[in-house]
């Protein structure tokens, strides 16, 4: 069948935000969805088969970035600016999804993100694990 692509595994995929181009490596992507809630309903005047459903204010989710930690990281400091100072500077970031080449199979372009949560993972002394941060992005 012409065109037909196998699902696209989820483990090769790039994160590129804007202004950061260092700060790539990322070990999981969050967020990746889209709410259309509908409002009211409107029933027809006259017509009492059926009532009519309308999309009201469409909603993004929140994108989160997981990875390890690195000192030193310039998204980092972005992040501690909105934090300390509250100075928010929007950056673009784009998620996509590649094949077995590198090749784009799937882009996501988040315009304007800012930063929302930021989290580091709890530290182990029993356990042999990286230590990570979580970066939330709305």
């Amino acid at each position: 069948m012409a065109g037909y692509v196998y699902p696209p595994v989820s483990f090769y995929f790039k994160v590129e935000i804007a202004g950061f181009p260092d700060d790539i490596g990322f070990q999981t992507v969050e967020g990746l969805n889209v709410d259309i809630p509908y409002g009211d309903s409107h029933v027809e005047g006259g017509e009492n088969t059926f009532t009519h459903h309308f999309p009201t204010v469409i909603s993004y989710g929140s994108l989160t970035l997981k990875r390890g930690i690195l000192i030193g990281s310039d998204l980092i400091q972005w992040f501690d600016n909105a934090l300390q100072f509250f100075i928010f500077a929007p950056r673009d970031v784009t998620v996509t999804l590649m094949n077995e080449t590198g090749g784009a199979m799937e882009q996501w372009v988040f315009r304007n993100a800012c930063p929302k949560s930021w989290k580091i993972s709890g530290f182990d002394s029993m356990s042999s694990q990286v230590a990570t941060d979580t970066i939330e992005l709305s």
